[in-house]
C-alpha cells in the first residue's frame, strides 16, 4: 500500500481526514471504462492495478472499495455500507452506491463525485460544516439519510456488506441503457475550493462561489484536450493514457 499512499500524496502517519482529502484531490471520479467496454472487476488486485499502477480513477465501488483496503492496512476498522442514491424518481435500489463506516465513528466517501471533503461524524445529527457544504445525517427507521445543504444525497444502510455483494449492481451500472453512467464519458476531480468536471460536451469549473461552464464544439477531440489541460499536472493524469 505504500505505492497507494504515494499516489495520493499521503503517508502512514496521515490522519483519516488527511487521507480522505488527499484521495479526493488526487484520484478522479470517472466512468471512462464504461464507455470503453472494459469490465470493472471488484477485486482488490484489479482495483489496485487500475487506480495505483495505472493511475486511473473510477466510480464508487472502485474508489471506496480500494480506499477501504488502504484504511484497513493502516489499522482502521472499515465496514462497507450499501446506499441508495436520491434522484428524480426518489431513492435508487439497494447497492446503488457504496459508502464506508470507519472505526464505527466516521462516514467516509471518496466515490460520490461532488460531496464532502472530509469524513462526517456518524453519531452526530447536527449540521456538519465542510469546505464543500453543510451536511447532516438523519435517522430514517433503520437507515440514515445523508443531506448536503438541506438536500438528500443518499440513504445508507447500517448493515455491513462484502465487496462481492456490490458486483450485480456494478455490472448494471456498466451495461444498462438506463444507467446514468452510460449517458456519456466524464471525469471529475476535487479542488481545495471547488471541482473540475470534463465531459464530452462541457468543461465545468467551480472555484469558491464562481462556476463556469464551457461548451465544446468537437466532443471527442475536446474531451481528450481538456482532460489533458486540467488533469496532466495532477496525480490524476493516468486517465489520459487509457484513451
Amino acid at each position: 500500500m505504500d505505492a497507494y499512499l504515494q499516489r495520493i500524496g499521503a503517508s502512514r502517519d496521515s490522519s483519516l481526514a488527511q487521507l480522505h482529502e488527499r484521495h479526493l484531490l488526487s484520484v478522479p471520479f470517472e466512468n471512462l471504462d464504461t464507455h470503453m467496454d472494459t469490465r470493472i472487476v471488484l477485486e482488490i488486485p484489479w482495483l489496485h492495478g487500475k487506480i495505483v499502477e495505472r493511475r486511473r480513477g473510477g466510480f464508487c465501488y472502485e474508489l471506496n472499495g480500494l480506499f477501504a483496503e488502504l484504511l484497513r492496512h493502516l489499522g482502521h476498522h472499515v465496514d462497507l455500507l450499501s446506499a441508495r442514491v436520491f434522484g428524480a424518481n426518489g431513492f435508487g435500489p439497494p447497492f446503488d452506491h457504496m459508502a464506508l463506516l470507519v472505526d464505527g465513528a466516521w462516514l467516509a466517501d471518496v466515490g460520490f463525485g461532488s460531496f464532502t471533503l472530509h469524513p462526517l461524524s456518524w453519531t452526530s445529527r447536527e449540521d456538519q460544516k465542510d469546505p464543500f457544504g453543510v451536511f447532516r445525517l438523519v435517522d430514517v427507521g433503520d437507515d440514515v439519510d445523508v443531506l448536503m445543504n438541506g438536500e438528500p444525497c443518499y440513504r445508507v444502510e447500517r448493515r455491513p456488506r462484502e465487496l462481492a455483494e456490490f458486483v450485480p449492481t456494478c455490472w448494471w451500472h456498466q451495461t444498462a441503457p438506463e444507467s446514468h453512467f452510460r449517458k456519456g464519458p466524464m471525469a471529475s476531480l476535487a479542488l481545495p475550493d471547488g471541482r473540475i468536471t470534463v465531459t464530452d460536451t462541457k468543461v465545468i469549473v467551480t472555484e469558491g462561489d464562481r462556476r463556469t461552464s464551457t461548451d465544446v464544439e468537437d466532443p471527442a477531440a475536446a474531451f481528450l484536450e481538456h482532460l489533458g489541460l486540467h488533469f496532466r499536472q495532477s496525480n490524476a493524469s493516468g486517465v489520459l493514457r487509457q484513451l
